[in-house]
């Protein structure tokens, strides 16, 4: 009894698997950039305020943020706050505040992260992130690195207003209310949305696509 007692103790004193962690809050981003451990392979949800933002995979096991061009707004460029939480091994992270002009956010994340981003505003760039792609902007140029569209299982692009160049698929579109849609062999799905302005994907792989 007495061990099975202890069990049992230990079972609630363990976090549960997949309990959604508190959120941890990170301020003046500008003088002091954030970083924090997340392994390869997780979802990373995201949401950012609008500007000129870039999104780019790397080697490290950690997500980091920091900015650059903010030199001519100092003091509001300390506003900008990064929230983020961990569920398991995936996570939330929100970026607001700051100045909307002259500053450039990069967001790093490990190459292997399924992402699923939402940016309101701006020029945007997502490089070098290999998983499932679930990214929109309501409005600007959103420009999308896919690797090797031989990975993919399934590709849906679309803008409302603007060009839809999806060079590694063949396929280009310019005017209202254009998309494609692309099946292949691959194990990665990609979704990309833009309201209005300019979706571009682009690919660091040679040779022709192979969906069709």
């Amino acid at each position: 009894m007495r061990s099975a007692a202890v069990i049992l103790c230990a079972a609630l004193l363990t976090p549960a698997c997949g309990r959604a962690q508190p959120w941890v809050e990170a301020t003046d981003i500008a003088n002091h950039p954030f970083s924090t451990d997340f392994a390869a392979g997780g979802k990373l949800k995201l949401s950012v305020r609008s500007g000129e933002i870039e999104i780019v995979g790397t080697p490290e096991p950690k997500i980091s943020v920091d900015l650059s061009g903010w030199s001519a707004h100092e003091a509001r460029a300390k506003k900008v706050k990064v929230r983020f939480r961990k569920t398991g091994r995936d996570g939330e992270m929100k970026v607001t505040g700051g100045p909307t002009n002259d500053i450039t956010i990069t967001i790093r994340v490990p190459s292997q992260t399924d992402l699923h981003a939402r940016i309101p505003f701006g020029e945007v760039e997502v490089a070098k992130v290999r998983g499932n792609l679930d990214i929109e902007l309501h409005a600007g140029d959103l420009t999308v690195d896919v690797g090797d569209p031989k990975d993919y299982a399934y590709v849906d692009a679309s803008v409302i207003a603007g060009d839809l160049d999806g060079g590694p698929f063949s396929e280009y579109k310019d005017g209202l209310f254009r998309s494609f849609e692309a099946e292949g062999d691959g194990r990665y799905r990609l979704h990309a949305h833009v309201g209005a302005g300019d979706l571009r994907l682009e690919s660091s792989a040679h040779g022709e696509a192979a969906l069709r």
